[in-house]
């Protein structure tokens, strides 16, 4: 069975995530992830780069545990500047699409003071429920 969202009658749309998603199958829990490389190299110094870096990171553990985007039924994310990312909305929404094309799983963003890699922008952890 597919992740399927769940949206309650009655409530505004949900733009780019899903209030919540009904799946069946192997849980799958992503650590959080941040937008370094494979070899731990920050590439990119901006946003909406280490955003695209640390989704890409997590479909690389999905995927390596079977799984695709689709999956993918939460994201929570960690932000040290919200401002920032307000800022480049456009962009994010472009990038994510990019990385996960037009799949919303349920969302959270949270703003931080920081987090424990000091380049770090933005850490995002996943669950994914993976076919039985």
């Amino acid at each position: 069975m597919p992740a399927i969202s769940v949206h309650p009658e009655g409530w505004k749309p949900a733009k780019g995530y899903a209030n919540g998603m009904v799946a069946e199958g192997k849980l799958l829990f992503v650590g959080g992830q941040i937008g370094w490389t494979a070899d731990q190299v920050f590439e990119a110094h901006d946003f909406t780069g280490q955003m695209s870096q640390a989704l890409r990171n997590i479909l690389d553990v999905v995927e390596a545990a079977g799984g695709t985007a689709q999956d993918v039924t939460r994201l929570t994310w960690y932000v040290t500047d919200k401002a920032e990312y307000l800022a480049h909305q456009s962009e994010v929404g472009k990038a994510y699409r990019a990385v996960m094309g037009y799949h919303f799983p349920a969302m959270t963003m949270v703003v931080v003071s920081a987090l424990v890699e000091d380049e770090a922008k933005v850490e995002i952890e996943a669950t994914a429920v993976l076919p039985a």
